[in-house]
């Protein structure tokens, strides 16, 4: 349905962001729908995304839309399962840290809760899938205006050219100029925290086994990756955060020692170390006439559960099934009849993510006596019920949820 015209491109389907997310939604709705007239369009250049080196823990679910997609034999080689998972409390300086909880990670006959991927291997299969797909991605580009015309909505570009689609989805980031355009609101503070993303290498294996330390200053996530590598998530305090980084690697790494410990031997970090704001942001919708938010343009939240990445996933999944079934039906795929389908389907999960993240961040990021020693009686009752044990499990994976996306299930659309 693609045509040109001489004022402006007409699409059926325009993405707005070139990430995982975005890169997905074009996927997953070109498989299922190939007369459709898709296209991507990232404001970034055209090689940055190979430049990331960081990785994201993929639950369970996500590995099998990645599946239906036939990218994951791409990516597996890549991948490392992560295999079991403890939960710790203490201070950076605790000689010994106690293990309150663990998690064992599989939660279907050879199928671990999570995996983790280095970025650039996923994007990179992700843009294979659209080339094979034949959909387009332009790069150098961004959204500078915005207009629902009734049948469609016209995107203006920096480029100075138009697009007009049935239906544009807004795929770019946690300030998403696209949102802001359409006049969408959001709900949102900042944490005074900011994450410390590196890469440390070291000398003994870490056999697949994922740990979350809890510190006053906030979590410290080691997560294995191939080979005697692990990526931290490391929070800190905004200005403790910013020193860090800014230190000579002498000091960064002795700090990193403090609270990495001695179990998998010496340890070297990576010279490329970044350090992002954390805060929660909710947009108060999801969707406009002509215009749906996904990923981080919808939600950005705490990476306190490795959830972030994964919520924009089940965006996807839900997003497209809600396309696709009506674009079969013949109805307006950008009507808010279509579209309210989605928002329902996505906004209370996210709502319930979100505060869970909150509580979860506000609780444990403190050195409060009496809260800590609630805190820790929560978890040993937790790791002693194995059943409860299991549902969070599979709620962490995202394959307890019997209404899930046909896509998050296994199933083609």
């Amino acid at each position: 349905m693609l045509h040109k015209s001489e004022e402006c491109t007409m699409l059926d389907l325009l993405v707005v962001g070139g990430g995982y997310v975005g890169l997905s939604v074009a996927v997953a709705i070109k498989q299922a729908a190939p007369h459709m007239a898709i296209e991507v369009v990232e404001a970034a250049p055209a090689e940055v995304w190979k430049k990331d080196v960081r990785a994201s823990a993929i639950i369970a679910a996500a590995t099998k839309m990645l599946e239906i997609f036939g990218v994951w034999d791409e990516i597996e080689p890549d991948a490392q399962p992560i295999n079991r998972m403890i939960v710790t409390d203490s201070k950076a300086s605790d000689p010994v840290r106690p293990v309150f909880l663990t998690f064992d990670g599989e939660v279907e006959e050879g199928r671990p809760f999570a995996h983790m991927i280095p970025n650039v291997s996923m994007v990179a299969a992700l843009r294979n899938a659209c080339e094979r797909l034949g959909v387009p991605i332009r790069h150098g580009v961004r959204a500078t205006g915005f207009r629902d015309t009734g049948p469609s909505a016209e995107l203006t570009l920096s480029d100075g050219s138009v697009i007009a689609s049935r239906l544009v989805v807004a795929c770019d980031g946690v300030r998403s100029k696209l949102r802001d355009l359409a006049g969408i609101k959001t709900v949102s503070w900042d944490y005074g925290q900011s994450g410390i993303v590196t890469t440390v290498e070291h000398e003994r294996p870490h056999e697949g086994m994922a740990e979350e330390h809890f510190l006053p200053a906030g979590p410290f996530a080691i997560l294995p990756l191939k080979g005697n590598r692990s990526s931290l998530v490391w929070t800190e305090r905004t200005a403790d955060a910013d020193r860090m980084v800014a230190a000579d690697d002498l000091m960064f790494e002795a700090e990193l020692e403090r609270r990495f410990g001695h179990k998998l031997g010496q340890i070297r970090a990576s010279e490329d170390r970044r350090a992002y704001p954390l805060g929660l942001t909710l947009a108060r919708a999801f969707v406009a006439p002509r215009l749906a938010l996904a990923g981080d343009a919808a939600h950005g939240i705490h990476p306190i559960s490795g959830q972030g990445l994964n919520l924009g996933f089940k965006d996807v999944a839900a997003l497209a099934e809600t396309i696709v079934d009506a674009d079969r039906l013949g109805l307006d795929i950008g009507s808010m009849n279509v579209l309210e389908r989605y928002q329902i389907w996505r906004r209370f999960d996210t709502f319930r993510m979100g505060v869970t993240t909150d509580v979860l961040n506000r609780l444990f990021s403190n050195d409060i006596t009496p809260v800590r020693v609630m805190r820790d009686f929560g978890l040993g009752v937790v790791d002693r019920m194995p059943r409860l044990k299991n549902f969070f499990i599979r709620e962490a994976a995202g394959t307890s949820n019997a209404g899930a996306p046909k896509l998050l299930a296994g199933y083609p659309i």
